[in-house]
């Protein structure tokens, strides 16, 4: 089991079963955790995947939105990384 602490992104796949855990429980307790990225990936209303990338707000211990990724997922942080998302 690893640590809160080794984690940089926490990433989740959102299905039918899960979308009350992994859009609203889990950042909750990823937050809380300090983990300080966290990715969501579900699809839209047209079956296609949509990636959501959030980093923590130290000071409030929240997620913010950095971005929204329909086709390429691109992002720096927390380190770079490019994901064909179609």
């Amino acid at each position: 089991m690893c640590e809160a602490g080794d984690v940089l992104p926490a990433v989740e796949v959102v299905s039918r079963e899960s979308q009350e855990r992994d859009r609203d429980t889990k950042p909750r307790k990823y937050a809380a955790a300090g983990i300080p990225h966290f990715w969501r990936v579900e699809s839209d209303d047209e079956g296609r995947p949509v990636a959501y990338v959030h980093e923590l707000d130290p000071a409030t211990r929240a997620y913010g939105l950095t971005g929204s990724y329909h086709k390429q997922l691109t992002a720096d942080r927390p380190f770079p990384v490019e994901i064909d998302l179609a």
